[in-house]
């Protein structure tokens, strides 16, 4: 779950059994929160401080204490052009991400109902692996684990596992020849 998309794979022995891909992910939620002030506030707010605020009091589930953890951001007034502060609860960016947050949950079921029969087993038994910035979203693990029912858990520094795996195949050529998309 990077910024641009969300790619949801089940692999088994080394391959791909199913694959998708969806326009869904940090760059969306980002939106989403600006949209929500837009809406709401009346505020524009730019992208940094979009994504700050996700990172800062972002939620995708409630979380004893949250009432505490309002923070106070700042954007243009949109009847004014002036500059303005708003206080934003976690709560209210939690339903700000509802939309974009279960369109990757439902493709993920997609992806489970798509999934050979006796690979579902394997993802009851294994779980589900997050990787990518999305992935550290404070409950995204749990709100899926609790939707799909399967254990779910985010990979250790989601932010580059990617690149770094990449860079452990580009260094390694029997490695990058056993996956090869052909």
């Amino acid at each position: 779950m990077g910024g641009g998309t969300s790619e949801i794979a089940v692999i088994s022995l080394g391959g791909i059994v199913v694959n998708k891909s969806l326009r869904v992910a940090g760059d969306e939620l980002d939106q989403e929160i600006v949209d929500y002030a837009k809406n709401k506030y009346n505020l524009l707010l730019g992208e940094r401080t979009a994504e700050e605020i996700k990172f800062s009091i972002g939620n995708v589930i409630e979380y004893e204490g949250e009432a505490a953890h309002k923070a106070l951001f700042r954007g243009r007034d949109l009847k004014s052009g002036l500059p303005r502060s708003i206080e934003i609860s976690p709560a209210e960016i939690r339903e700000a991400l509802k939309v974009p947050v279960y369109s990757i949950i439902d493709a993920i079921k997609d992806a489970i109902e798509e999934t050979p029969a006796e690979l579902v087993s394997d993802i009851l038994k294994n779980g589900i692996t997050l990787a990518g910035g999305t992935s550290l979203l404070r409950g995204m693990d749990k709100l899926m684990s609790h939707e799909l029912k399967v254990p779910v858990k985010v990979v250790p520094d989601p932010m580059t596992c990617v690149v770094r795996g990449c860079g452990i195949v580009l260094d390694d050529r029997d490695l990058l020849n056993k996956v090869r998309i052909r």
